[in-house]
């Protein structure tokens, strides 16, 4: 059976959302570049023991964004917009599964509205990804506008090599610059830009959810050790190593990621009906 599909309409965004299942709340949340359909394995996977959720963030996917002309997208308007989301879904708290932007957006709600996060599962992601170096916050302007000049899909081109290199993953790199072509070009250079000037790095130790930090071990954005570097200041964090994956891991090996999640998951609620 597919996802049950709907939309949700927080401020000045149309939110569209699938979801599956009944019980506690677990909440996906996609990449850049992506929507909710990434994790539709996931929503499968899980809709036996908890109400699966996959949102599309504002302006991805099949949401709609109607902000303001010239208010900036950031990873805390999206943040609020799931506030606002699991509060209309009566889904609160929630075990929040985010992969790369997705993790930003589940650190971001973890740190403005703790009491509205069970767990969190950060999937290559991070707490800050701000240029350290000079040069680096020199680029970020360039970086926005090579990202609207050659739009997504060319983006996407660059890309799919690094994230899917054999050669039996021909399919998976067609797919991921169609996937990635159906962005609208400025909205995508906005989100690249909100990531780029986005940090919680000083807040990781007030985070106080249990936590699983999954590192693929060739991750492009950023290595094991700094994953686990930062995931050793949060207070209930542990990290998982993933051999001979990439960034891309929910759309890489989505059974692997599956398994990861099953135990994580079934040690949280074990504890959960422990309390209980």
């Amino acid at each position: 059976m597919s996802p049950f599909a709907h939309t949700v309409d927080p401020d000045d965004a149309v939110l569209h959302v699938d979801e599956k299942g009944s019980g506690p709340a677990l909440v996906f949340l996609h990449g850049l570049g992506g929507s909710g359909v990434d994790f539709h394995p996931q929503l499968a996977a899980f809709s036996g023991s908890f109400r699966a959720i996959a949102p599309d963030a504002r302006g991805c996917g099949r949401s709609r964004d109607r902000r303001p002309a010239g208010e900036p997208l950031s990873i805390p308007l999206l943040a609020r917009d799931l506030a606002a989301l699991l509060v209309h879904l009566e889904a609160r708290p929630a075990h929040l599964v985010g992969w790369s932007m997705g993790g930003m957006i589940a650190l971001q709600l973890a740190v403005d509205a703790p009491r509205l996060v069970s767990s969190l599962t950060l999937v290559n992601s991070g707490p800050d990804w701000i240029p350290k170096s000079a040069l680096g916050r020199a680029m970020r302007p360039v970086s926005g506008a090579v990202a609207t000049l050659l739009g997504p899909r060319l983006m996407a081109r660059g890309f799919a090599p690094r994230l899917f290199p054999r050669p039996e993953q021909a399919d998976l790199r067609r797919r991921y610059v169609e996937n990635m072509g159906r962005n609208d070009r400025a909205t995508y250079a906005a989100l690249l830009d909100a990531i780029l000037r986005w940090s919680v790095a000083d807040r990781l130790e007030s985070i106080t959810a249990p936590t699983l930090v999954v590192a693929s071990d060739g991750d492009y954005a950023s290595s094991v050790a700094d994953k686990a570097a930062w995931a050793g200041r949060m207070p209930n964090a542990r990290l998982h190593v993933v051999e001979d994956a990439r960034h891309a891991l929910p759309l890489e090996a989505p059974l692997r990621l599956t398994e990861i999640l099953h135990a994580f998951l079934s040690a949280q609620t074990s504890t959960e009906a422990a309390i209980s």
